[in-house]
């Protein structure tokens, strides 16, 4: 029936998906699947209106069988954002369920309505060849209009078999998520994860602390989430005994998107006697490391390469690697493997720049690397890199002990200009009791006990909350000036 998803035809009693009370078995989702496939016969994209519900999973599996690339839309993107989008990836059919109002910024493409309860007969779908576009993900947009990467099929069937090997990965594990289905992490991993294995997958629609409890209380075996959930859960962990004997009953805890703090971490095991393992990947690259499943959970680290995947960090030139081992040693990470993008569409100004020679995309994130190979991230090359006095320090270790602060319920760390230092640490928090925030000299010598003097911040600016994307992160160019 299909290469990517062999169990669409081998195991067609097996539960697929649930979504709330709505639910398929493999056989139903090669049903509908198939019959909204034979509907994208010559389609040359296909936009996928990507709602937290089933239509969204048969429609994506849908255009994977034709060969048809899917363009995954945020519902909650803006009319100028959806315009860019499909002016720049020209998609000739929108896939969303019947009676959709969609934006006028889709009113001229040929809607196509997914019909979950559709059959069609079981037929052999041609395989397109591995470099052949799968998705077309538009990035965030942060320094100008969203891009749209293009991921091939071996970008997807490659890291989902890598973290088969790296997390045993099988068909009898049931994976619970409630994680938005326009990003890679709840579409490719959350989705396609699971079907690729045989497995299934039980989507909460809205993340609820509640939802976890019930879902791994009644057989789900692994979690997948952002900082976020893992924060939320880490705070109802003390109140709630049934979601801690669900936690710790459950096979495999993972958490990606953004750096989860080293507190959460700690809470959470102590709790449940399970630790969270954390993976790095990106729109461009799927996924590149990860801690696993027979490794050490260690907090702050996001493990060791992929099968498959080749890791580097280089110095500020882009071209010297630093050698593993040197916790003071930051450099940029690069990757190569068959787990990359092959272009950003209509942009090859763009693709060529982030490109270094050999083939090595380069990331912009920046880490440090442990003896043994565990990858730690220190933070964005662009926002999180600061220069004081001589040193090169990545904001997370700071982030990561001010959460350790009672008195600090959130933070973030950027560097702005100085005269002396070339660049002084700002902490930006939000207290834990707004009356009473800590001071600016307290967090200071906090920060400086457990790091070192010259990590400590030098301005404390105080927010109701932190600016977050829809996945979570941070988004530090939003933080206020001075």
């Amino acid at each position: 029936m299909s290469l990517l998803f062999p169990a669409l035809a081998h195991d067609p009693d097996r539960p697929a998906l649930r979504f709330g009370d709505r639910s398929l078995t493999y056989g139903e989702l090669a049903s509908a699947a198939g019959a909204l496939a034979a509907r994208l016969d010559g389609a040359s994209r296909a936009a996928v209106w990507a709602t937290p519900t089933l239509e969204t999973a048969v429609g994506v599996v849908a255009a994977l069988l034709a060969g048809v690339p899917a363009v995954p839309l945020n519902p909650k993107s803006g009319g100028g954002e959806l315009a860019h989008i499909v002016s720049d990836s020209a998609p000739d059919v929108v896939l969303a369920a019947p009676g959709t109002e969609l934006p006028d910024a889709l009113g001229d493409l040929r809607f196509a309505g997914i019909d979950v309860a559709a059959s069609a007969p079981a037929r052999e779908w041609p395989e397109p060849d591995a470099s052949a576009p799968a998705f077309v993900v538009y990035t965030s947009g942060t320094t100008g209009p969203p891009k749209g990467a293009v991921l091939p099929r071996r970008a997807v069937t490659s890291t989902l078999d890598a973290l088969q090997d790296a997390w045993e990965w099988t068909d009898d594990d049931v994976l619970v998520h409630g994680l938005p289905l326009f990003h890679v992490h709840g579409l490719i991993l959350g989705i396609l994860g699971p079907l690729r294995r045989g497995g299934s997958v039980r989507h909460l629609g809205r993340f609820s602390t509640e939802g976890v409890a019930r879902e791994l209380g009644s057989g789900a075996t692994m979690l997948f989430g952002v900082p976020t959930m893992y924060h939320r859960i880490a705070e109802a962990l003390p109140a709630e005994p049934e979601l801690v004997k669900a936690l710790s009953g459950a096979r495999l805890l993972v958490s990606g998107s953004a750096a989860l703090p080293v507190h959460d971490h700690e809470r959470i095991a102590a709790a449940t006697g399970r630790r969270v393992i954390e993976r790095y990947g990106m729109t461009e690259t799927l996924m590149n490391t990860s801690v696993r499943a027979d490794g050490e959970a260690r907090a702050g680290t996001v493990g060791v390469p992929l099968p498959g995947v080749s890791v580097r960090l280089v110095e500020e030139d882009g071209v010297a690697e630093i050698p593993a081992g040197d916790p003071e040693a930051v450099g940029e990470i690069q990757v190569r493997g068959p787990n990359l993008f092959t272009e950003y569409l209509n942009r090859p100004d763009a693709t060529a720049a982030a490109f270094a020679e050999g083939g090595w995309f380069r990331t912009g994130d920046m880490a440090v690397r442990d003896p043994d190979g565990y990858v730690r991230i220190v933070g964005r090359k662009a926002t999180d890199l600061i220069k004081s006095g001589g040193y090169k320090i990545g904001a997370g270790e700071i982030e990561n002990a001010l959460l350790e602060h009672p008195g600090v319920s959130e933070a973030a760390v950027t560097g702005e200009p100085d005269d002396d230092l070339g660049e002084r640490i700002v902490a930006w928090i939000v207290p834990a009791d707004a009356e009473q925030p800590p001071a600016a000299d307290e967090l200071a010598s906090h920060v400086a006990d457990r790091l070192a003097p010259h990590k400590r911040p030098r301005v404390v600016r105080y927010l109701e909350a932190l600016p977050r994307n829809d996945m979570g992160k941070i988004m530090k160019r939003a933080l206020p000036r001075g």
